[in-house]
């Protein structure tokens, strides 16, 4: 079903591309457009996850330079029955995270520092179970080659009206504003379907394989309050990725804060609160995770104030001095 959806989705991009093209020079523009619509879709298949980590500034770690967060995911991705997958950090204040790779088997996830520091080991178990959840889904094939073409679509939207071609007139005005405005929004709402319907499934399937739904909901209350006090630098730059983080790293003071790409994390969090009911009720108990670790206060269903800086997070007691050691510094 995934493999069908990832196809409409290339059809739907391939068809703004042409549309923008007409407007911009008619017939032979349409047909441009068509031959840059799929050379975008080879490479968008084959390579749009490593342009997504390059935009964000991603450094890959592994067990050397960040042996609690490597372990976090390697244990997750065992409980998951998934390929290990290759473990990204972004040197980022703001608590996010993310999933991207054409398949399980070339996958990867990245998580901000300012997730490791400030959230507590099971916080981010929930977390990057969310999006090993993604990975198992097939979800990141979809939401990396979207991120890709949807600011490509937008791009040449703008590039349009500069350029109209030849179509002069009312008619050529009219095009090329229609390509300017209605091609990028079309992506956006794309974009929005794809994302809005998956967090769920993803929050579950992440509850599923940590084994505790309430560490993802207090993970999410916590990024949430942060994420509207830290700008994302490289997310406002870069828009069309916005769908793949885990909470929406935009701060909305910009056009692309006129549509939510993810649904509101009370409903996420209340999702979840349910589904720790069920959970209870099962039959089955749930196995046990950081065993070594005291349980999280996760009943609350968001976290605004500053968290401390103890040895509950990944990065062990002094996360300052874990941080400075690593690659990214």
């Amino acid at each position: 079903m995934n493999m069908v959806r990832t196809a409409m989705l290339l059809a739907v991009m391939t068809a703004l591309f042409m549309v923008i093209g007409f407007a911009i020079g008619g017939t032979g523009g349409m047909m441009i457009a068509l031959a840059i619509a799929i050379a975008m879709n080879v490479f968008s298949y084959w390579s749009s996850d490593k342009m997504v980590l390059r935009m964000h500034h991603a450094v890959e770690v592994d067990a050397q330079s960040a042996p609690e967060y490597f372990g976090i995911v390697q244990q997750l991705a065992e409980r998951a029955n998934l390929p290990m997958p290759k473990v990204y950090l972004i040197k980022n204040e703001q608590p996010n995270a993310f999933a991207t790779g054409r398949n399980p088997q070339n996958a990867a996830v990245a998580a901000t520092t300012g997730l490791l520091s400030r959230l507590s080991h099971q916080e981010v178990a929930g977390v990057m179970a969310h999006e090993l959840a993604h990975v198992r889904h097939r979800d990141t094939l979809t939401m990396t080659i979207t991120a890709t073409l949807a600011g490509a679509i937008t791009m040449l939207g703008n590039f349009a009206f500069f350029f109209r071609g030849g179509r002069g007139g009312a008619a050529g005005i009219i095009s090329t504003l229609a390509a300017m405005i209605l091609a990028p929004m079309a992506a956006m709402i794309v974009q929005t379907a794809i994302s809005r319907t998956r967090e769920y499934s993803a929050d579950r399937g992440g509850a599923e394989i940590c084994g505790h739904p309430l560490w993802l909901a207090s993970a999410l209350g916590k990024i949430a309050g942060r994420a509207k006090q830290v700008v994302n630098e490289d997310a406002e730059r870069n828009p069309a990725t916005a769908h793949m983080f885990i909470i929406n790293p935009l701060s909305g003071l910009k056009m692309d804060g006129l549509f939510s790409t993810h649904p509101p994390t009370e409903d996420r969090i209340a999702a979840l609160h349910k589904l720790e009911a069920e959970f209870r009720q099962s039959d089955e108990p749930q196995e046990a995770y950081f065993e070594d670790q005291a349980p999280s206060d996760a009943s609350s269903n968001a976290v605004d104030e500053e968290p401390a800086m103890d040895d509950s997070g990944p990065w062990g007691r002094n996360p300052g001095k874990k941080i400075n050691k690593g690659p990214w510094s």
